[in-house]
């Protein structure tokens, strides 16, 4: 059975979707079977793993809304053991459908079971926001992993995150734990990010990731190209990093 992992912070920036998309390849890379389900209706994720979000008729929209099977949703990647399914022009209207439906929340997690055993990893990259669609994976994940950018103010707006996590813990999915804090767009020349990394490990002891993704041109250029950054460039100092966040999260 596939573990299912949420990618989530309510702001937006962070590098989620950077996160999702490259640790999603660099455990294909490993082969291990993954699919990537973009759940943010901007489809960042889906443009940056190669597809043209514009053309695509399914998402996860149709899967929870009209049961479409989730193979008619699902797509190939250039990466032979990654796999998605797209954002479409429909998913800026299923928050408002789910949130009419009687335990709307449970709809995502009630469809995993039809596909999480074809899949080693399944790899959920939610919107910049704390709405219906996070709400929903949050329901649908076993563990999440939150995107902390090394500025002002980050840990600051980690709380609300965690406030969420622990709200859906307590009264929808028990089993919800943090896979790990992610820090990220990390610059260790300047005093702030050191001092983000220091107070976040400090204040969460285990639960910050030993990787730290830096800031990289190469990883902002690849979402442009529509490749993730092993794909773009994988001498990379971004693309060692994810590669390396794989392996710890594999380690687990």
């Amino acid at each position: 059975m596939g573990k299912i992992l949420a990618v989530a912070n309510q702001k937006g920036g962070v590098g989620k979707t950077t996160t999702a998309v490259n640790l999603g390849a660099s455990l294909a890379l490993a082969e291990k079977r993954v699919l990537l389900i973009d759940m943010d209706p901007q489809g960042n994720a889906t443009t940056a793993a190669g597809l043209n979000k514009k053309k695509e008729r399914f998402s996860v929209a149709e899967v929870l809304l009209q049961g479409l099977p989730w193979q008619r949703a699902i797509r190939e990647t250039e990466i032979k053991f990654l796999k998605i399914v797209p954002s479409s022009p429909s998913m800026q209207t299923a928050e408002l459908r789910l949130m009419e439906r009687e335990e709307g929340e449970l709809l995502l997690k009630k469809r995993m079971g039809e596909v999480e055993k074809e899949f080693d990893f399944i790899i959920l990259d939610c919107p910049p926001s704390m709405g219906y669609l996070t709400l929903s994976a949050l329901v649908a994940a076993h563990s999440v992993i939150i995107p902390l950018q090394s500025e002002y103010l980050a840990m600051e707006g980690l709380s609300e995150i965690l406030s969420l996590i622990r709200r859906v813990k307590n009264r929808i999915n028990p089993g919800l734990e943090i896979e790990g804090i992610l820090i990220t767009m990390h610059d260790e020349r300047t005093v702030l990010a050191r001092e983000v990394e220091r107070e976040a490990r400090k204040f969460f002891p285990g639960k910050v990731f030993r990787t730290v993704i830096p800031r990289n041109i190469r990883l902002s250029e690849a979402p442009s190209y529509g490749k993730p950054i092993v794909l773009y460039d994988i001498k990379s100092k971004g693309a060692r990093a994810y590669l390396n966040l794989a392996k710890e999260i594999l380690r687990k």
